[in-house]
């Protein structure tokens, strides 16, 4: 899957917006990446593009934000500091499948503590280079049909 270059926040913030442009609801991003690495600048940029107006933060301490008012809604998840079994008990399926809750886009940060995985997802891994840039790696797991290679060309 393609690897990607981002020079600095502002191209991390730009990928993330066209991103958010396409996306459709149920789409799973699942980011992983060491601390500062860009995880919650790429969902910055996705709200950008999905057209929310709302100053995203990530949410480490309220471990889920929700932005319902733009193209479709935006559920932010942080499990930095969760155990698999507790991120179990938050029933974060429901908000794949659209229990509940309208069907949007799913942005986790530190999914790498999800004890389980939705059926189709984006993995996006972020890098730290020596200079301020970024190295993005993306797979697609499952079906997506947001997903386009000729997106990354």
């Amino acid at each position: 899957m393609p690897l990607i270059h981002l020079p600095d926040s502002e191209a991390t913030q730009q990928w993330g917006q066209a991103l958010g442009k396409v996306l459709k609801a149920g789409s799973v991003l699942l980011l992983s990446g060491d601390l500062g690495s860009g995880k919650t600048t790429l969902v910055q940029g996705i709200a950008t593009g999905l057209g929310v107006l709302d100053s995203v933060v990530s949410p480490t301490f309220t471990l889920i934000n929700e932005y319902p008012e733009g193209r479709l809604p935006l559920y932010h998840l942080d499990l930095y500091r969760l155990s698999p079994k507790e991120a179990a008990d938050l029933y974060l399926e429901n908000y794949w499948l659209g229990l509940e809750i309208p069907l949007g886009i799913v942005a986790i940060e530190w999914a790498e503590r999800l004890p389980y995985l939705p059926p189709s997802y984006w993995q996006l891994h972020l890098t730290h280079q020596a200079d301020t840039s970024r190295k993005l790696e993306v797979s697609i797991v499952g079906k997506d049909e947001t997903f386009d290679e000729t997106y990354f060309d």
